[in-house]
């Protein structure tokens, strides 16, 4: 009689177990699933790379970029959720590379189908009229070039296509954008520049990793926990982007 009620006690504890895990396993599944959809259609983490939006952007920025605004994409399906508003001038926009769609860019939109677009001498114009350079803005390059070396400095009057947008880096002088490569159709938008959420300023000289050295990432992590102080860009946390 003993032995028959232990018996069932430990059949009891082993489906108590079993439960308990199918729970944190059907909780875990729940989490992740949640977290993908908010990845792909709400908001989604991105670093800046490259200088091409400075002052605006500095390398070394984290931010969240807001894609439910413009239409996000539905997670395993060929469609977008309904957009609440269209890209629009002053937009920052982080998009897929045309020329590279496995490669994402963020540059500001300056211009949208039917708009006109010229440079002259590094002056913008949208349907004739002069646009102000945004706040942080720059120009490395005093010297202007001519209309038949590159455009950088002299384009158009071109017409932004239907389905189309026309985006430039703040820093002007230093960025590869619509000048170069052309309008940026409308389907590669991915969202729009919301918050930084972390920023620190690159230290050329922290430690490389890399795969032959075992100790090259330790080595990296105890320097970048040492320097993290003076390497965080405590005013730039939880700024927003304009």
């Amino acid at each position: 009689m003993f032995r028959k009620q232990k018996k069932q006690v430990k059949k009891k504890e082993k489906k108590s177990a079993l439960t308990v895990v199918r729970e944190y396993v059907e909780s875990f599944a729940i989490a992740l699933i949640f977290a993908l959809i908010v990845k792909c259609s709400v908001v989604e983490a991105y670093k800046i790379p490259s200088g091409s939006m400075e002052d605006t952007l500095l390398v070394g920025d984290f931010l969240l970029a807001n894609k439910f605004i413009y239409g996000s994409k539905v997670p395993l399906l060929p469609v977008h959720l309904p957009a609440f508003r269209e890209p629009k001038p002053g937009d920052i926009v982080i998009f897929k590379y045309p020329l590279n769609p496995k490669v994402n860019y963020i540059k500001r939109c300056v211009a949208v189908e039917g708009q006109t677009v010229e440079i002259k001498n590094k002056v913008l114009y949208i349907d004739g009229k002069r646009v102000d350079d945004p706040g942080l803005a720059k120009y490395t390059d005093p010297n202007t070039r001519s209309p038949g070396r590159d455009v950088r400095d002299n384009y158009g009057p071109a017409k932004v296509p239907k389905g189309h947008l026309f985006m430039m880096g703040d820093n002007r002088d230093n960025s590869a954008d619509s000048r170069f490569w052309g309008f940026l159709p409308r389907e590669l938008v991915l969202g729009k520049a919301m918050i930084i959420h972390w920023s620190w300023a690159p230290d050329p000289k922290a430690p490389a990793v890399s795969s032959r050295d075992i100790l090259s990432v330790p080595h990296n992590v105890g320097y970048n926990i040492l320097h993290l102080p003076q390497r965080v860009r405590w005013g730039r946390l939880l700024s927003t982007i304009d």
